[in-house]
């Protein structure tokens, strides 16, 4: 098969693969990137195979960057661009169920395809835009299928992480996992144990952002691959509800966490100790915990002027779109509009500060100082004052006076 209209994406990089076959070599597309083609999905890194070795690559370009060099990867450099290059090769044991123990350089582009991990990454694409498929993924692509490549059970030892990016695609592309491939995940699950938690979690976020997230959920299950996934061992169940919610795709990976920890039953003090066992950024759990907390808002009553100024108007409006996972109604118009017209959107938009107040009644710092900020800051917010020097100043003296 050969596509018909060949992606700007490798256009721009065929004179790469021209340059290395002008020197003898074979040079192909393969991966993710080929697979996306076909599927007519954006493309986002080019990956070059070829029978030319790291150090014969080097020879034939003069800009390189050797980025991974042992296992074969070469980065080029030509004009703003870069790709990366890597040289056929097969794997030898996997001692860690990760990283092969060592790497074998090859001339033969079958014996570089058939160690990797799925039929429908292990398609290659000439320069041409023939496509070379030595394992009917095209196949398993219009079956819309995952399939591991030659033996399942052996490419999940040899990969442990594997089982989780075949649950990811699923998701992503709205595929079934094949009967054997599903079965391999089910014996070799607890594998995942041996994978780090940082990689284990951003195929598990993929998994929740795919548009078919269900398909890969109740796999997810029932392979009991959850029990290997950090603080999840407990929660079959949850997840199991979590995977009924309206299959609708998820925007962002915040509102994945919070509506994946929301429907966990998990309670707002423990947002941060169960993302930081998933190794989350500070400012995801940030965000996370004030979705959470709007969520549980705004699934009782509408929203408080206060909620709408300490959220913001990003985690408002991204609380208003989960209202759909619940079979509530968004107010997304509305909840803006009534943002917008706060009179301050943050602390420093506050027509007074605190060394204004410290002058003016010539006191000490303290805890006072704090507390009549916020008081200030509160009823500017909701409307019961004016964001007036002058008018905050005599609002502060007003509520000393009454002390």
């Amino acid at each position: 098969m050969k596509l018909e209209i060949v992606p700007d994406e490798f256009t721009q990089a065929a004179s790469v693969l021209k340059e290395i076959q002008a020197h003898g070599f074979e040079a192909y597309f393969v991966g993710g990137s080929v697979r996306d083609a076909l599927l007519n999905q954006p493309i986002h890194d080019v990956d070059i195979a070829t029978s030319a070795y790291p150090e014969e690559i080097k020879q034939i370009f003069h800009r390189t960057i050797d980025v991974g060099i042992d296992h074969g990867t070469v980065l080029v450099l030509i004009g703003d661009e870069q790709y990366e290059i890597t040289t056929f090769r097969t794997e030898s044991t996997y001692q860690d169920f990760r990283r092969p123990d060592t790497v074998t350089f090859v001339r033969s582009l079958k014996e570089d395809l058939k160690r990797r991990d799925f039929t429908i990454n292990a398609l290659a694409m000439d320069v041409t835009g023939e496509i070379i498929d030595l394992f009917d993924g095209m196949n398993d692509l219009n079956q819309q299928i995952i399939r591991a490549v030659g033996n399942p059970k052996e490419r999940f030892h040899e990969d442990a992480l594997r089982m989780m990016r075949g649950l990811r695609f699923a998701s992503q592309l709205d595929f079934t996992i094949e009967p054997k491939t599903l079965t391999a995940i089910q014996e070799f699950h607890p594998l995942l144990g041996k994978i780090s938690v940082e990689r284990i979690a951003v195929e598990f976020i993929k998994l929740l952002l795919g548009k078919n997230r269900r398909a890969a959920l109740i796999p997810f299950i029932e392979t009991e691959c959850y029990q290997y996934c950090p603080g999840l061992r407990n929660f079959g169940e949850a997840l199991l509800n979590f995977s009924d919610l309206p299959n609708k795709q998820i925007e962002t990976e915040n509102q994945a966490w919070a509506l994946f920890m929301h429907t966990m039953g998990l309670k707002e003090n423990e947002v941060r100790s169960f993302l930081k066992v998933w190794k989350q950024s500070n400012q995801t759990i940030h965000h996370v915990q004030l979705l959470i907390y709007g969520l549980n808002k705004r699934l009782q009553a509408d929203w408080e002027v206060m909620d709408l100024f300490n959220l913001g108007l990003d985690a408002v409006l991204s609380v208003e779109n989960l209202l759909y996972y619940y079979g509530q109604k968004s107010k997304l118009e509305e909840a803006k509009e009534r943002y917008l017209n706060l009179q301050i959107h943050d602390r420093k938009q506050l027509a007074i500060t605190g060394n204004d107040l410290l002058a003016y009644f010539a006191k000490s710092p303290g805890k006072w100082l704090g507390d009549m900020i916020v008081t200030l800051e509160t009823a500017v917010v909701n409307g019961q004052i004016a964001n007036d020097k002058s008018l905050l100043i005599a609002y502060a003296q007003d509520i000393i006076d009454k002390e």
